[in-house]
């Protein structure tokens, strides 16, 4: 009877630990994961960005090089009233005598200005000077508006030198007209007043004090001043002197290119001693027609403000003719142009345009050719 009781509390006993390690399994199946065969460590998945909507083009875009071709010009009567009134259908523009498709026309009254003031400083310019430095500052007074428009004040020689460079402060504009002084040259007898100058821009020849050279000095403008200038401005040289060249490197056609590479108008007021000849003023009506401008040729200091009020009227009232070359050469070549009347009354009436007579067509490299 005891072997038997025994025996009943061992398999109670057996079957109790046979129950726990079951239950201890089967909780432990339930926290890990199923076992499979050659199980590895997987790293958590990136997250899939959307695959990107591909754009297919039907036609290729394809970039045309062209060369656009500016030309500002003014219309004036017989009278020389300036006429603000013209159309496209008035005129019509020629490169090279072939017709050009004009693709813009408008006047244009209030485009900024880069200008550069040429003030002739040799010895026939001694008794005149006091007027001309007078009437260039009234007329800085009265034209440049700081918020848009930029001068520069060049004083010439034999050399050429640079006063101011191009700015709107018209207290700084003022003080360098100011300065500007005939300067003797060695030997001279008369009644000038030494005063040291500034470093040349161009030449270093010692011998040059006391002579002109006109075309160096338009050659040296044109290329170290007015070139570097924004894009979209009116470039314009004012030059103030007699017009005789006695001196320097550069020649008449040289000072014309340069004028038209930088796109600059040339406004010539002549102004001389009859003691030294005068002025000449064929070069002076010459340079400026050259280039698009006009010459003037006051007497006494009340023409030479009407002279100046005269440049400041253009300088606003111009019209815009804009074209696409048919010859699309990029050769460096020389283009000549022409803007011609197509309205016969305005033929009748024999009004007059004045525009830059030509253009040089940029090379593969960009740069307008230097000659």
């Amino acid at each position: 009877m005891l072997g038997f009781r025994y025996l009943a509390v061992l398999i109670i006993g057996l079957i109790f630990v046979g129950g726990a390690l079951f239950g201890l399994n089967f909780s432990n199946a339930q926290q890990m994961p199923p076992a499979t065969n050659n199980q590895k460590s997987v790293s958590p998945s990136p997250t899939v960005s959307p695959t990107p909507e591909i754009i297919e083009e039907d036609d290729e875009v394809i970039k045309i090089d062209t060369e656009a071709v500016n030309v500002l010009f003014t219309a004036q009567d017989r009278n020389r009233r300036l006429l603000t009134d013209l159309k496209q259908t008035d005129v019509r523009i020629v490169e090279n005598g072939q017709p050009q498709e004009i693709t813009a026309f408008a006047r244009q009254v209030d485009l900024p200005l880069s200008l550069a003031i040429l003030i002739d400083t040799s010895a026939s310019q001694e008794r005149t000077l006091p007027e001309e430095k007078s009437a260039a500052k009234a007329f800085l007074q009265s034209v440049i508006r700081p918020a848009k428009d930029e001068v520069s004040i060049v004083s010439f020689t034999g050399e050429t030198t640079l006063e101011q460079g191009m700015t709107n402060n018209l207290t700084r504009l003022a003080r360098a007209v100011d300065k500007v002084e005939f300067v003797p040259p060695s030997g001279y007898v008369g009644g000038g007043v030494v005063v040291p100058g500034t470093p040349p821009i161009s030449g270093d020849n010692q011998m040059a004090q006391g002579s002109t050279a006109i075309w160096d000095a338009i050659w040296v403008t044109s290329e170290e001043v007015l070139k570097s200038s924004p894009d979209k401005t009116r470039r314009a040289i004012i030059l103030l002197s007699d017009g005789v060249n006695t001196f320097g490197s550069k020649k008449f056609d040289d000072a014309v290119q340069a004028a038209l590479r930088s796109e600059a108008v040339i406004y010539s007021i002549g102004v001389g001693d009859e003691f030294y000849g005068g002025v000449d003023e064929g070069a002076m009506k010459k340079i400026s027609e050259r280039t698009g401008g006009r010459a003037f040729f006051p007497r006494d200091e009340s023409e030479l403000r009407k002279a100046f009020t005269q440049i400041q009227i253009e300088l606003r009232s111009q019209y815009l003719i804009a074209y696409e070359p048919s010859n699309q050469k990029r050769d460096g070549s020389f283009r000549k142009i022409e803007i011609q009347l197509t309205n016969p009354e305005l033929s009748k009436q024999k009004v007059k345009l004045t525009h830059r007579q030509g253009y040089f067509a940029k090379t593969d490299s960009g740069q307008k050719p230097m000659k």
